[in-house]
């Protein structure tokens, strides 16, 4: 019978900025009477990074730019907002009263650019995505290594819309030390005929299943250690979330937007 292990670690302190959040998972994890093994998966939210790496901006502090003010009068919408969006946007995909969709300037497509108020205190306080969320990953991995002399890989995750279906998901925006695939092309299914196009995306798979435990609400689960999966992953010490984005002519759904 195949398992694994997912351990949600109860009790997370609130995140500060400047916070060291791998000495933070460590004694978190011991609290929990969790010792990190090697080859453990550490999924950690998005939003704790952002809080430690002072990526909280308050609107107050926003001064909206001409473009800022003229597509919020188009548009209805706050222009400090749209200024904070902008900032943070390669290119606009869908402009709208209900939406700015956009692809950020870390290449993911996304709503309001990655802009978050949920679990960030302070009425005008808003949460960025990191700046770099593989860096991220790779300097917490790099942390924890030292820490504990275990070689751990590292997800950074936040919760996005999907294209034609209602509801969110959990998907990975940041990894270190785990590649993103699972190729199953080339391979034989049960009938003997070949694979030729299953290329599984487990580091999504992985935060999906992350978010389970985590929640969106007053859980305060933050971080979550899956256990069991060596079988299932690959260690890589130079993917990127990059390997995920697809170009515009791979794009099935471009003429969609």
């Amino acid at each position: 019978m195949k398992t694994y292990t997912a351990i949600a670690l109860e009790k997370f302190p609130m995140v500060e900025a400047g916070d060291d959040v791998a000495l933070q998972i460590v004694e978190n994890a011991k609290t929990n009477n969790v010792d990190l093994e090697d080859g453990d998966i550490v999924v950690i939210a998005q939003k704790i990074i952002s809080k430690a790496e002072k990526r909280i901006v308050h609107l107050k502090s926003v001064q909206p730019s001409q473009r800022a003010s003229k597509l919020a009068k188009k548009i209805g919408r706050s222009s400090k907002i749209i200024e904070l969006v902008l900032r943070e946007t390669r290119k606009i995909l869908k402009l709208s009263r209900d939406i700015m969709l956009v692809e950020d300037k870390r290449g993911l497509i996304c709503i309001n650019a990655g802009l978050d108020k949920s679990n960030v205190k302070g009425a005008d306080a808003f949460a960025l995505l990191p700046e770099n969320p593989d860096k991220s990953a790779q300097n917490c991995r790099a942390a924890i290594k030292k820490l504990t002399n275990k070689n751990v890989a590292v997800i950074v995750c936040d919760t996005y819309s999907r294209p034609f279906r209602r509801g969110q998901v959990n998907f990975a925006i940041g990894v270190a030390g785990i590649k993103p695939f699972k190729d199953y092309r080339g391979k034989k299914d049960l009938f003997g005929q070949i694979l030729k196009v299953k290329n599984i995306a487990v580091i999504d798979e992985i935060a999906a299943a992350a978010e389970l435990l985590m929640g969106q609400a007053t859980e305060a689960r933050p971080v979550v250690i899956f256990r069991g999966l060596k079988e299932h992953v690959d260690s890589c010490e130079n993917c990127s979330i990059n390997e995920l984005f697809i170009s515009r002519k791979e794009d099935l759904f471009k003429n969609a937007l």
